[in-house]
C-alpha cells in the first residue's frame, strides 16, 4: 500500500521512546516516533523492523496497533504499532536524529510534537498506563 507511514511506539520500562528531528529545517527539533515510509513488496512490520534498525541502531519486535491512522499531507497515513526491544538492555542511539529520549506518562506533553504525534498523545498515554 503507497503512500503508508508506520511508527513505533517502543515501550521499555514503562516509558516511551522519542526522537528529536535533526532535519527538515522547518521540522528540525520536533520529537516524533521512530518510523518511516512502507517500501514497495515490505509488510508494515518489517518496513517499521527495518526503519528502527536504521535509525535506532536496534532489533525489534512489532506488535499491535497503536491508535487510530492519521491523515498526513499528500494523502499519506500515519500508523503506529507497539512494539519492543528484542535485547532489552539493547540502548537506542540517535543515528539519523538530534536526540532520543525515554519518556513517562507525565513527561509526553514536554515536548515539541510533530503534528501528527501530537494528535496521538492520548493513545500513547493509554499504552504506558496500561
Amino acid at each position: 500500500m503507497n503512500g503508508v507511514i508506520v511508527g513505533a511506539a517502543l515501550v521499555r520500562d514503562g516509558k516511551l521512546l522519542a526522537q528529536q528531528r535533526a532535519w527538515p529545517p522547518g521540522h528540525a527539533g520536533q520529537w516524533e516516533l521512530p518510523g518511516g515510509r512502507v517500501e514497495p513488496g515490505e509488510s508494515e512490520a518489517f518496513a517499521l523492523a527495518r526503519e528502527c534498525s536504521e535509525e535506532l541502531d536496534v532489533v525489534v519486535e512489532v506488535g499491535e496497533r497503536v491508535g487510530e491512522d492519521v491523515a498526513l499531507p499528500g494523502g499519506k497515513v500515519l500508523r503506529i504499532y507497539a512494539a519492543t526491544l528484542v535485547s532489552p538492555g539493547e540502548e537506542p542511539r540517535a543515528v539519523e536524529h538530534r536526540a532520543v529520549r525515554w519518556l513517562g506518562p507525565d513527561d509526553l506533553d514536554d515536548l515539541d510534537w510533530l503534528p501528527a504525534d501530537r494528535i496521538l498523545l492520548p493513545a500513547f498515554r493509554a499504552l504506558l498506563v496500561g
